[in-house]
């Protein structure tokens, strides 16, 4: 007897909080369908507590970030980059190679990555690295792109996939509650969350919907 392979989803994130913020409603859409998500996180984000030691903060970012992908029911990979080095320890820690691996072991129908429009450093980066690894991977998946700090798209003219999140949408904000450690420092504008939800959710006349743009 043949067992079906799961369906398999990537979802890159710069930092710990960032598929939560961008893909969360999407990924417990994606898992209550039976589909296979995990989440690869470039960098603990340390710098988030200069005061404390590194291995303090990774420890307690992880430990959230593990909370936040139970609830919404995907996997987790971390890779500690440093902030605003990533493209150097990329090359350096050679994580180009275990991202292949990854890719080729999951053979994933789709990859998520952060939007080339949005102004931080580190989720740029993210988006160039996963250009590179477009023209090496010998598999090809849909590739996707969301948005984190950049509000509005000024520049993307690529087909958009909305996903309805409208059932998913507190577990979303829940999941974003796990991230206690960034509530004083980076908190997420919370309106924001709703109001693209809101607007996403018009597009395709249902209450939630988070929005993607194809670029492969």
């Amino acid at each position: 007897m043949t067992v079906k392979r799961k369906e398999s989803v990537l979802v890159f994130s710069a930092h710990s909080d960032d598929f939560v913020i961008g893909a969360g409603g999407t990924i417990a859409q994606y898992a209550k369908e039976g589909r296979k998500v995990t989440a690869i996180v470039f960098s603990y984000g340390e710098q988030s507590h200069p005061w404390l030691q590194e291995a303090i903060v990774q420890k307690m970012r992880a430990k959230e970030t593990l909370e936040a992908s139970m609830l919404l029911g995907c996997e987790t990979i971390f890779f500690d980059l440093r902030e605003f080095h990533f493209q150097e320890d990329y090359r350096m820690k050679k994580v180009e190679k275990d991202l292949l691996a990854i890719i080729n072991k999951e053979r994933p129908t789709k990859i998520f990555t952060h939007s080339h429009e949005d102004p931080h450093p580190d989720h740029h980066a993210v988006h160039e690295i996963t250009r590179s690894l477009l023209e090496r991977m010998k598999y090809k998946p849909e590739v996707y792109i969301y948005s984190v700090w950049n509000p509005v798209s000024f520049k993307t003219l690529y087909p958009t996939l909305y996903v309805n999140i409208s059932r998913h949408f507190g577990l979303k904000l829940k999941a974003m509650k796990t991230f206690r450690s960034q509530r004083i420092h980076v908190a997420y504008p919370f309106f924001l969350l709703l109001l693209r939800a809101v607007i996403s959710g018009i597009k395709i006349r249902t209450t939630f919907a988070e929005k993607f743009f194809r670029i492969r």
